[in-house]
């Protein structure tokens, strides 16, 4: 199953553009590396939370958007080469130097999935709904199988693909981190998951549907997680590579 790099961070607004042209000019270099599929999603439909939330996340302030993307990578050991060579490449300094967003404050993790569904398509994203949910560690099979179930109703409105890892190689940071992001108590692990549509205006008419599935009802009645603390958001994409 597929290896995933999750990132979040906040962008000044105002950068977007030089934001997206950092990635975009970064991709080939992380493809040579070894990274299947890089998608960059800009902050579209982040609402605030009450626990928590994905501005929180990152510390994000008033003039900053953010920034929810991902790396996927066939297995671990192949991102751990990636990793490697991205290490003692002197381009990544180069870039590293340049870099349109305050670094201290990036969230990144690595996360193996558990639920990887995909419908056919053309393979591009419109966009995705992204979410950061802290689950215990004795539950992992039950939020699997429900996650499973979940992947299902989602494809049957629209939906082209979901997506559900575990944390793997989830770092603590000295400023923002993903245990921070989701409250993750002792005995939780984080799971990084996204869902990705062919358009907003999919999303859109496929979550009104789903709120009124039988199914949709049920899944909420027993969640084995906290989901007070599960942070989600809507992003649209500005890097596919």
């Amino acid at each position: 199953m597929t290896y995933v790099e999750g990132f979040v961070v906040a962008v000044p607004t105002a950068n977007k553009e030089a934001y997206r042209k950092h990635a975009a000019d970064a991709a080939p270099l992380f493809k040579e590396f070894g990274v299947a599929r890089m998608v960059e999603c800009w902050g579209d439909d982040v609402p605030d939370g009450k626990v928590n939330d994905f501005k929180g996340a990152v510390q994000a302030k008033p003039d900053e958007t953010v920034v929810f993307s991902w790396f996927e990578y066939p297995d671990k050991a192949t991102r751990d080469a990636a990793n490697q060579k991205m290490m003692s490449d002197p381009r990544m300094a180069q870039m590293g130097g340049a870099m349109p967003f305050d670094g201290k404050r990036m969230i990144i993790g690595g996360f193996d999935s558990i639920v990887d569904d995909a419908k056919g398509g053309d393979g591009k994203t419109g966009y995705a709904d992204g979410y950061i949910v802290p689950v215990p560690d004795a539950n992992k099979e039950a939020y699997r199988e429900l996650a499973q179930k979940m992947s299902g109703v989602f494809i049957d409105y629209g939906a082209t693909r979901v997506v559900e890892a575990w944390a793997d190689d989830v770092p603590d940071g000295k400023v923002t981190d993903y245990a921070r992001a989701a409250h993750k108590k002792d005995g939780e692990s984080v799971v990084y998951s996204w869902v990705e549509w062919p358009s907003k205006e999919a999303r859109t008419q496929g979550w009104e549907k789903m709120m009124a599935d039988e199914r949709m009802k049920a899944s909420s009645e027993n969640t084995p997680f906290d989901g007070a603390r599960m942070i989600y958001g809507g992003f649209a994409p500005i890097v596919e590579a």
